[in-house]
């Protein structure tokens, strides 16, 4: 299947913690045969930015917006699937209108959505003409929420929609070596954003207060003006070449869910298998769903507030922490692999057939 994706970057994860998501699935969905143009704008920087790597699994096309958006519909009409994917960055509505209703070919339409959280907010909450567009796309993806956001799409009027999990990459997420530059007691990855500063406050930052012999680790963009403990290093960006390093250098790795993915629940995003791949020893804030994906307190450890998460850091043994962190690899790898992830895409789009021969 010839296939055409809108998304914001395969190329860079500056800014874009979908990065490893579309690596995954992307490049499992072309070792199926299917050939794929990866359409992303120049924006935020990410150009500048890029992640070394090998994207030859995909045809990437970096386009000038609005400039270059017009070429890029057009050649979106010669493919046999379009998909668009929330959170592209730039004319976003634009994209979300025309994949479902102004580009004219037969091709399937797919919304993939990156946040559900935060566009079924948006939807409710906004007079948002997407909503209206639900119903247009022959397939809505998403990268998590579980029976929550499946009965909500389908409230809305969706034909479907399919979870289509975080996972493993198995060759890109694996044991290294530790840097012992890096080597802390507690190492959190997340960008500096609105639904998840509160969370860092209250769980990280805190845990750093009341642990001042501790050591911890902050990285991700945009923290470069907040206010630390001492006890807290920050790094800055993370770019996905060093994950392997940062995660196998901490003697634990914190998972923090946005507010909204936690609320939603079913949510498990990419930094927890990739630190599961590589053999990490992770704790993560409480969330529905949690044991769908790993056994907590044998493959996971969970906290539910700062109080928790010193609790574990003091009372795990670095043997403990070894086994954990093992049996979570071993889990994803039989259970969560991109692989799978990518043979459920594929095999839904065999047992689908065009709805249109042409868009109204």
């Amino acid at each position: 299947m010839n296939i055409f994706v809108f998304g914001s970057s395969i190329t860079s994860s500056y800014w874009n913690g979908a990065a490893t998501y579309y690596r995954g699935i992307y490049r499992n969905l072309a070792s199926f045969g299917h050939r794929i143009t990866f359409a992303e704008p120049d924006v935020y920087g990410r150009q500048q930015n890029r992640d070394p790597g090998d994207y030859s699994y995909v045809e990437s096309v970096v386009y000038s917006t609005p400039d270059e958006l017009g070429t890029m519909l057009a050649r979106a009409a010669e493919a046999d699937l379009i998909i668009k994917h929330s959170g592209v960055g730039s004319d976003d509505a634009e994209l979300e209108f025309a994949v479902a209703r102004e580009i004219a070919s037969g091709a399937l339409r797919v919304f993939w959505d990156v946040d559900a959280p935060a566009t079924l907010s948006r939807v409710e909450h906004d007079p948002d003409p997407f909503r209206a567009l639900i119903p247009h796309y022959d397939f809505i993806f998403t990268y998590g929420g579980g029976p929550p956001v499946v009965d909500h799409y389908l409230r809305l009027g969706a034909l479907n929609c399919h979870p289509i999990y975080n996972a493993l990459e198995p060759t890109e997420h694996h044991p290294v070596p530790k840097d012992f530059s890096l080597e802390c007691d507690l190492v959190l990855v997340a960008n500096r954003l609105p639904d998840r500063e509160r969370r860092v406050e209250d769980f990280f930052i805190r845990s750093a207060e009341l642990a001042p012999d501790l050591r911890f680790i902050l990285g991700g963009e945009g923290w470069g003006d907040k206010r630390l403990p001492s006890n807290v290093r920050w790094v800055g960006h993370v770019g996905t070449n060093d994950h392997n390093r940062v995660n196998c250098s901490a003697r634990m790795v914190l998972n923090l869910n946005r507010e909204s993915m936690v609320n939603v629940g079913f949510s498990p995003p990419t930094r927890v298998f990739e630190a599961a791949g590589a053999g990490a020893c992770v704790i993560t804030d409480s969330w529905p769903g949690i044991d769908v994906f790993f056994e907590p307190g044998k493959e996971i450890l969970v906290a539910s507030c700062p109080d928790d998460i010193i609790a574990l850091l003091r009372d795990t043994t670095a043997e403990r922490a070894a086994k954990i962190g093992n049996a979570m690899r071993q889990r994803a790898l039989r259970d969560h692999t991109y692989s799978q992830r990518a043979a459920e895409v594929s095999e839904l789009l065999a047992q689908a057939t065009p709805t249109r021969s042409a868009v109204a």
